[in-house]
């Protein structure tokens, strides 16, 4: 779907008129109306305020234009995975497992590693080759890279 699509789809849903709209996210109802109609799209001020809102992502309000993956664990993001803030804005560079009102739940990568091969082997992945994955992939990873001296 497209923004244009995706704003007029929750507003319906969240039984908004466009000027209603227009209110809850200070602009006028021609700037939702230019919004519905694809002549625009909404400034990233206006997103947040939208994303509050509706409580879905900026990139699912921008039609999910990338694949987004946790930059802790490596796992992809979805609005009902994606962590949040204190302030319960998204944080669309973590899942809520691994980031969670403003804190990191892991500090060490072999705690995450440990965790994962414990959760996450069976008939499909062994212990060891889950290991050598995590291994591999979490140092790419923006927070793991930001942990290295």
């Amino acid at each position: 779907m497209t923004t244009q699509e995706i704003i007029h789809t929750l507003r319906s849903k969240a039984g908004l008129s466009q000027e209603e709209l227009a209110e809850k996210v200070h602009v006028t109802r021609q700037a939702v109306s230019r919004w519905e109609t694809g002549d625009t799209v909404p400034g990233i001020d206006t997103l947040k305020l939208l994303s509050t809102l509706f409580d879905v992502s900026i990139n699912t309000l921008l039609g999910a234009p990338q694949t987004l993956v946790c930059q802790c664990c490596g796992m992809p993001l979805e609005d009902g995975t994606t962590s949040r803030e204190k302030d319960g804005t998204f944080n669309e560079d973590y899942c809520k497992w691994c980031y969670a009102d403003g804190k990191f739940t892991y500090t060490r990568m072999e705690d995450l590693v440990d965790f994962c091969v414990e959760h996450f082997t069976g008939d499909a992945c062994t212990p060891d080759q889950m290991r050598a994955y995590m291994n591999e992939k979490l140092p790419k990873l923006k927070y793991w890279r930001s942990q290295t001296p």
